[in-house]
This record gives C-alpha cells, sequence and structure tokens, in this order.
C-alpha cells in the first residue's frame, strides 16, 4: 500500500516537473515570439494615434478601448483558429502567406514615404460636411481595419514560431502573444494621446518644476507624434523586408555574408523594402492602367 503511495507520489512529482518545464518553454516561446513581430506592434502603436486626433479629447479613451477590444477579439476569434486551420490542412501555405503579409508591409512603407516626400494634391470635389459622430465611426472603423490586417501578421509571424511544436503548445503561445501584445500597443497608444491633456494640467500648476515640464511636453508633442509616424514607417519596412530575408535562404546568406553591423544591416533591409515597395506599386499602377483601359474600350 505505502510502495504503491510512494510511486504515485513519484509520478506526480514527474508530471509536476514536466508541466513546470513546459511551462518554460512555453515563457520562452512566448517572448522569443513577442520579440519577432515587435516590428509591427511599433509599426501599430505609431500608426494608431492619428485615429483619435482632433477629435473630442473626452472621447480618445473610448475610441481606443472599442478598437482595442476589436482587435483582441480578431485575434482570438478569426485569425488564430484561421491560422490553425491552415497550418493543420495547409501547412505549406503559411510561408506564402507571411510573404505576402511581408509584401504588403513593404507597399504600405513605400507608399508612406511616397506620400511625404511626394505628395500628390487633388482637387477639392464633392467636398461633403459630416458630423463629429460620422467622423468618429469613420476613424474608428479605419483603424479596426488597418489592425486587422497588423494583427494577421502578428499571429502568423507567431505561429511561424511554433510550427514545430504541439497543438495546445500553438494555441497557448498564439492566445498569450495577442493578449500582451493587444494590451502594451494600446496602453502605449492610450498614453500617447493624453499626454498633452497631462502636460496641459501639469502647466497649471503652481509648482515651477512641474509647471515648465507640463509646458515642455505640450510643445513636444506635434514633433514627437511626427517622428512617431516615422519610426512606425521604419518598422514595418524593416519587419516586411525581414519577412523576405528570413524565408528566402538565398537573401539570408546575401545578407550574413555581408558582416554588416546590426544598423547598417537594417538600413540594407529597408532599402530592399522600398525597392520591393516601388515595385509593388509600380506593377499595382500598370494593373490599374490595364484595367481601366480595358473597362473604356468595353
Amino acid at each position: 500500500m505505502s510502495t504503491g503511495l510512494l510511486a504515485l507520489l513519484d509520478d506526480v512529482i514527474a508530471l509536476v516537473k514536466a508541466s513546470a518545464v513546459s511551462l518554460d518553454d512555453i515563457g520562452l516561446q512566448v517572448s522569443k515570439t513577442s520579440t519577432k513581430v515587435s516590428g509591427i506592434v511599433i509599426d501599430d502603436a505609431a500608426v494608431t494615434p492619428k485615429y483619435v486626433i482632433g477629435l473630442d479629447p473626452s472621447r480618445e479613451l473610448a475610441i481606443i478601448w472599442h478598437i482595442a477590444k476589436k482587435s483582441l477579439i480578431n485575434k482570438i476569434f478569426i485569425l488564430i483558429p484561421m491560422i490553425l486551420i491552415f497550418g493543420f490542412y495547409l501547412p505549406w501555405l503559411i510561408k506564402p502567406m507571411l510573404m505576402l503579409g511581408g509584401l504588403f508591409l513593404c507597399y504600405e512603407g513605400y507608399h508612406k514615404l511616397h506620400d511625404i516626400f511626394l505628395p500628390h494634391h487633388k482637387e477639392a470635389q464633392n467636398v461633403v460636411e459630416i458630423s463629429a459622430d460620422e467622423l468618429e465611426k469613420i476613424r474608428k472603423d479605419s483603424a479596426v481595419r488597418t489592425d486587422f490586417i497588423l494583427s494577421a501578421e502578428i499571429v502568423a509571424i507567431a505561429y511561424a514560431s511554433v510550427l514545430e511544436t504541439n497543438l495546445l503548445n500553438q494555441i497557448i503561445v498564439l492566445l498569450a502573444v495577442s493578449l500582451i501584445i493587444t494590451i502594451a500597443v494600446y496602453g502605449v497608444v492610450a498614453v500617447i494621446v493624453k499626454l498633452d491633456d497631462i502636460g496641459l494640467s501639469m502647466a497649471k500648476s503652481k509648482s515651477k518644476f512641474l509647471k515648465q515640464t507640463g509646458i515642455l511636453i505640450v510643445r513636444m508633442m506635434p514633433n514627437a507624434l511626427l517622428v512617431l509616424s516615422y519610426i512606425g514607417i521604419a518598422a514595418m519596412l524593416w519587419v516586411g523586408a525581414g519577412i523576405f530575408v528570413h524565408n528566402i535562404k538565398v537573401l539570408e546568406d546575401l545578407l550574413h555574408g555581408l558582416h554588416l553591423a546590426w544598423v547598417f544591416e537594417t538600413l540594407l533591409q529597408i532599402v530592399f523594402a522600398l525597392l520591393l515597395g516601388f515595385l509593388t506599386a509600380l506593377f499595382l499602377g500598370l494593373f490599374k492602367k490595364n484595367g481601366c483601359t480595358t473597362t473604356t474600350t468595353l
């Protein structure tokens, strides 16, 4: 009887140890996966504030909460099940999906830079005034669409990192990464969009230090948001190029064979991403032009 009990206790202890090791492995995988998607996270955090700028300040946090909630719902109930189904039935499709997402990031990054340095002026035609509520809805819908695309890329990269592990491990890591990243991104966004209010509040303080700090924050915010948008574009290009480089062995070997410092390697990847974005824009432009020509001919 006692021997059987001791054997049972040994089994329980062994199971606990195995579970602890498994949890450690999952924690390590979550950490590594979160690092791999850091570029997209930076871009997400940099892009989102523009959707609430210019709206009623009292609605800013409510709008951010709405976008964050939608982001988490999309990740958990749409994107994670979708990627798991693809991974189980069509595992060969994961890499092309990743690279297609990378190409989209390169195109978006190139397009944003193009608009900054070569803005195209359009004539204002059929200008329609809309209410504040309608503008808020348009902004929220646009933000949710952008987030969905970036979230899809995050989930795809996260899944590719745990592709060789068991199903339970994949689910836990994907859920953990989705939760951590959503909280981190929209927590940072909430702080960014409320910094000017915090600065204004501090500027009214009787303390000279707090007052001067508050004034400095208010003055810095426009330039800080501009810099943040540039960082977001750079991060988008870097991640887009990285997806191509790490999934095409020839490119990866070529890049590593140059033995460049990290900074120069990153800059080279950004240039490569801009080239991919330019070629994609060129292709889409020709496709659109041919489509228009065909329609006119018909």
